[in-house]
């Protein structure tokens, strides 16, 4: 009779097995470069806010966890939003958190959380990067990010990129969240014609920080107030006739246009071409 009882049990865990336990995530559990640790919420709404993500935005969010920045990006400012997770469960349930909150997609305004490895993704048509991830993964990624298009925008919670300075650093209860602007590559001798006249650019660069010299003949002028900020650049230079002009444009590739305007308030257009 015994050996009975144990066939029929044994028949029954076959035929009825235990249902799968549902996945919770535990902070502090091993992932492929870092441990897991969430975003807390008013970090997430600040480097969100930080990068003035609108629903025009497609922002991509690297190591993505239980989804929450991607999901505060579509659910409180419209945007589409992806995340890249390298944990399977992990990415099951953040697309169920996107789905409970109302914003679960195929990243078409929506949200969609995909099983990937943030090394080998192409995040290059984001116009926002998010990221919670240790300095060296930063600068790992900081050649592929420098690449992006000037002014895409790059939130990190907690860690820096090193020599790349932040445009920005704010602070909520002790946690720092710091903020970049992808600048445009300036570096270079560029042939400059403002007003008729021709003259040659020469600019140094640091990421987003620029100096330069504008020449005339053999005499070289420094620049003043010389800013970029991603695809925008402005600065000044005293010319010849002891005029001051104040230059604002834009640059794209291995062109910059834009408009100046002189101490007397003559406006005109300028354009430069890389050497």
């Amino acid at each position: 009779m015994t050996r009975l009882l144990t066939a029929i049990l044994s028949v029954s865990l076959l035929a009825f097995p235990a249902a799968a336990q549902k996945f919770e995530p535990q902070v502090g559990q091993a992932g492929k470069d870092v441990i897991w640790v969430p975003t807390p919420d008013d970090v997430v709404e600040r480097m969100l806010t930080m990068a003035q993500v609108t629903s025009k935005d497609l922002v991509m969010d690297l190591g993505a966890g239980d989804g929450k920045i991607a999901i505060a990006a579509a659910k409180k400012h419209g945007a589409r939003a992806i995340g890249i997770e390298y944990n399977p469960d992990m990415v099951k349930h953040a697309n169920a958190n996107a789905q409970a909150a109302g914003v679960a997609g195929d990243g078409t305004g929506k949200v969609i959380i995909r099983h990937g490895d943030i090394f080998a993704t192409d995040f290059s048509k984001a116009d926002v990067i998010t990221m919670y991830l240790l300095p060296a993964l930063n600068m790992k990624l900081r050649p592929q990010i420098l690449s992006m298009k000037p002014g895409t925008r790059v939130a990190s919670h907690s860690f820096t990129m090193e020599d790349w300075e932040a445009d920005e650093i704010s602070s909520m209860d002790g946690r720092r969240a710091y903020f970049w602007i992808v600048p445009a590559n300036v570096m270079g001798a560029w042939s400059l014609e403002a007003g008729g006249r021709q003259s040659e650019l020469q600019l140094e660069q640091t990421f987003q920080k620029i100096k330069g010299t504008v020449a005339f003949g053999t005499t070289h002028g420094g620049l003043r107030e010389p800013r970029l900020r991603g695809a925008q650049i402005s600065f000044s230079y005293v010319d010849p006739s002891a005029l001051r002009r104040d230059f604002t444009g834009r640059v794209n590739g291995t062109r910059m246009e834009g408009t100046f305007l002189d101490e007397k308030g003559q406006e005109g257009r300028w354009t430069a071409t890389k050497k």
